[in-house]
């Protein structure tokens, strides 16, 4: 789950990470307001979209004046906003964040992930940060320092402070900057998060060590404890797909195929999407119906699936342990019939009440094909799709 830049910042905040002051706007009008509230030579209005690159789209605007401010919020608000995290469609701005000016004397990076190979934390900081960061990382990824943190132990403030001098803090702010990266650490442990970047971390003229822009990724797995999460979600930032999904109790994932794709376990719709490229296809979807699938259930699946214009087939892969054969059958024969489905469609059965799963869908007299294994089905979809 992403959140915006300014609900990132107030969440850093909570943690002692220095942030400019700023307002979160949902209009023209309250973007003038917050500025003229904040005041100052110097403001940023800034477009909220989940996504990188804002700055070269043209979503973020240096203002000196109120009538500058006005001018920037009317082109920003409403705008469709290309970036390189977009895609070519971009991203309608619809929320914008004004903030007063800073006086950057360096722009640094501080970022952290979950790095599953160790089963710790890397905590990545870098002298070169600012806009460009990816193409550091790709080109000269010596400029980057890790730190591996031990999630029993947390952050050390000595880890803290070897990164900060290796990035060229000055010595006198370095402490500041050991604050900054023991804050933001914590802000990532206590809130399940994925990823979180400081980009930049600012040094300023006067001295301080500021987290200009933030960017954090939630871990979905951990909703059940973070109930506050709901009220931070933009359902307008969000394929509106995986979030009709979610509304049914379903994993789903929107890809860039046209095979359908409907499996219970994420392991083995993992496991069916590689057997589909195997056979040389490309799969539309990842969806994951879960263990306990009902014919409500699977007939949202088949209409998620078929509200993709480039879907021309689906392949159905089912292993029957707590899903009963016979029960995702009977939803796979009644979700056909109400969507009155036109594409190919190829189902593979496996585990408890097969036989009558597959019964089921013989006398259902729908042109279902039946696959009794993972290799068969991937073959006659693709014979499918091929006439």
């Amino acid at each position: 789950m992403k959140i915006h830049e300014y609900q990132a910042k107030t969440l850093l905040a909570r943690y002692g990470v220095p942030v400019p002051r700023g307002v979160a706007c949902f209009s023209v009008a309250e973007a003038i307001s917050a500025g003229q509230q904040l005041g100052g030579a110097v403001r940023v209005v800034k477009a909220q979209i989940h996504a990188g690159g804002r700055g070269k789209g043209g979503g973020v605007k240096v203002v000196r004046s109120d009538v500058e401010l006005e001018q920037a919020a009317n082109q920003i608000f409403g705008m469709q906003l290309v970036t390189h995290q977009t895609g070519p469609h971009g991203q309608k701005v619809r929320r914008l964040l004004v903030e007063e000016g800073a006086d950057i004397l360096q722009e640094l990076y501080v970022g952290m992930v979950v790095d599953r190979q160790t089963q710790q934390v890397a905590l990545m900081a870098s002298a070169a940060g600012g806009m460009d960061i990816e193409e550091v990382a790709a080109h000269t990824p010596e400029k980057i320092f890790t730190v591996q943190v031990d999630p029993g132990q947390g952050l050390l403030a000595s880890q803290a402070e070897m990164l900060a001098r290796q990035i060229e803090v000055p010595e006198a702010l370095v402490p500041q900057a050991r604050d900054l990266m023991l804050g933001l650490y914590r802000a990532f442990d206590e809130n399940d998060a994925s990823l979180a970047e400081i980009n930049p971390m600012a040094v300023t003229g006067d001295g301080r060590v500021v987290a200009l822009d933030a960017k954090f990724n939630l871990d979905d797995n951990a909703a059940f404890r973070h109930v506050e999460w709901q009220d931070w979600r933009d359902l307008d930032e969000e394929d509106p797909n995986e979030v009709a999904a979610s509304r049914h109790g379903l994993s789903y994932i929107s890809l860039d195929g046209n095979i359908g794709c409907l499996v219970n376990g994420a392991g083995l719709a993992m496991a069916t999407m590689d057997i589909v490229k195997l056979y040389g296809g490309n799969p539309a979807n990842f969806l994951d119906v879960g263990g306990g699938a009902t014919t409500e259930k699977v007939t949202e699946a088949f209409k998620l699936m078929l509200s993709n214009p480039e879907v021309c087939a689906i392949l159905v892969n089912i292993f029957g342990g707590i899903m009963k054969c016979d029960v995702i059958a009977q939803g796979v024969v009644t979700a056909a019939r109400q969507v009155s489905l036109t594409v190919p469609l190829v189902v593979r059965l496996e585990g408890t009440n097969v036989e009558l799963g597959k019964q089921i869908l013989a006398d259902s007299g729908l042109p279902i094909r039946s696959a009794s294994n993972m290799d068969e089905a991937a073959a006659q979809i693709m014979m499918a799709l091929r006439g």
